[in-house]
């Protein structure tokens, strides 16, 4: 199957969690949150915090955001968001993070009191300070005066999607910017000397070519960011690109010489779609957290929590009108228990975790996994022989299993192929609204 698969498109779906949010459904009955907590190890945490606010909803976009909404909105979402922090830290007791993300939406569309209010709904009400952190901008509101406040409160980590230097490209995929914005807003970025500096990328756009690729390639490095993510384009069922038929396909050509230009150019490849630079910093007295084995707590309209056992969050939508809904149902709710997600029986936590670990470089650490579930990792995934066989993964001196340059490659084949039929069936019946 994977064979055949492997003949068509690369680019079948991004594998960035599992399971995939359309896999979430109610939960009868629902859990009380210290009850799915107890038994967790709350040690190292990572702690994320969902803005679904944006200036406007870019053409592939699927995110729970919410494009310029009434002003309305903010004070409600702000108590919500305290609410949720003072009842969480209530029920999880002792605990501790080990990293700390402000994402959307876009927590900078915010104006510098609210962006105020949830620093420190993160760093004082829940107490993830002097950890690395990282929050999400866009060019138009890369200000001087966020950008300064975040510095001010340490923030270490600055993520901004520029997705093409060329404004027509851009118009193309239904972003509105221009690139004297864009320069002004990394310059303001790197004036503030935050010690990473994240860009994204998009690769696959109508009209772009292998030149105008390079071309932005080129210009991402003038700014020397430390990380890169580099992002094929998907269409998605009701984004703004939704029914569009692009001309010719060439994302798998357009990745390749992406990933040699970044490699030529000092950066390490992390995954099918991260780059990091040599000279990012190597945050080693940062505490440790590895996404495969420590939790999650998400805080926010469209954030997940995860615990070994249960995912949990809100409901999940594209379309403004439901979007709106999920949004304004979070707002009136109280935070003792978990509504809508998906619990993990022992297989789905074993498939999770090969699944997070095959698709990056570091690969799967063979005593890691004996030690998590007391198996062997070849005896529980069949699957792992036809990858091996077919060369998109290697064993790396008996003790890890990694892919290799052509399973990076073809990372969005891969994880889909490794969804489990249950989940995948779950998948299929979801009702995008």
């Amino acid at each position: 199957m994977l064979t055949t698969l492997l003949k068509q498109t690369p680019f079948q779906a991004y594998s960035y969690a599992y399971p995939h949010k359309s896999a979430y459904r109610p939960l009868k009955p629902p859990q009380a949150l210290h009850e799915v907590w107890a038994t967790e190890n709350r040690n190292a945490l990572f702690l994320y915090i969902h803005i679904p606010f944006c200036e406007m909803r870019c053409g592939f976009c699927n995110l729970l955001t919410l494009a310029r909404p009434t002003n309305d909105f903010y004070p409600r979402y702000l108590d919500a968001l305290k609410r949720q922090s003072e009842q969480v830290s209530e029920f999880l007791g002792e605990y501790s993070f080990a990293r700390l993300a402000i994402g959307g939406g876009t927590p900078t569309f915010l104006d510098e009191s609210a962006l105020a209010t949830v620093l420190d709904i993160a760093q004082k009400t829940l107490g993830a300070e002097n950890i690395p952190s990282s929050v999400e901008v866009s060019p138009e509101t890369a200000t001087v005066s966020k950008l300064s406040l975040l510095a001010e409160r340490s923030i270490d980590r600055i993520s901004i999607g520029i997705q093409s230097f060329i404004d027509a490209e851009n118009r193309t995929i239904r972003r509105r910017q221009n690139i004297k914005t864009v320069t002004q807003a990394l310059e303001n970025i790197r004036h503030n000397g935050f010690p990473t500096l994240n860009i994204d990328l998009i690769y696959g756009i109508e009209g772009q070519s292998l030149d105008s690729w390079l071309y932005s390639l080129r210009e991402v490095l003038r700014f020397q960011p430390e990380e890169i993510y580099l992002y094929p384009l998907y269409v998605r069922p009701l984004t703004g690109l939704d029914g569009q038929r692009f001309s010719s396909d060439i994302r798998m050509q357009l990745y390749r010489l992406g990933r040699e230009f970044l490699l030529e150019n000092n950066y390490h490849q992390i995954s099918m779609r991260l780059f990091r630079a040599a000279h990012a910093p190597a945050n080693e007295k940062a505490p440790i957290y590895c996404c495969q084995e420590d939790g999650m707590l998400g805080l926010g309209s469209g954030a997940r929590s995860y615990t070994r056992a249960l995912h949990y969050s809100s409901e999940y939508a594209v379309s403004r009108r439901n979007v709106k809904d999920i949004i304004m149902d979070y707002c009136q709710r109280t935070f003792k228990m978990a509504y809508y997600g998906i619990e993990l029986d022992e297989n789905e936590q074993k498939r999770r975790y090969f699944i997070k670990s095959i698709l990056q470089i570091e690969g799967l650490n063979l005593e890691a996994y004996r030690c998590q579930f007391g198996t062997e990792v070849l005896g529980d995934f069949p699957e792992l022989a036809e990858l091996l066989r077919l060369g998109l993964c290697e064993y790396y001196h008996e003790q890890k299993l990694i892919p290799t340059v052509e399973g990076l490659a073809y990372s969005d084949i891969i994880g889909p192929w490794l969804i489990s039929q249950s989940v995948k069936q779950r998948m299929e019946s979801f009702n995008l609204q």
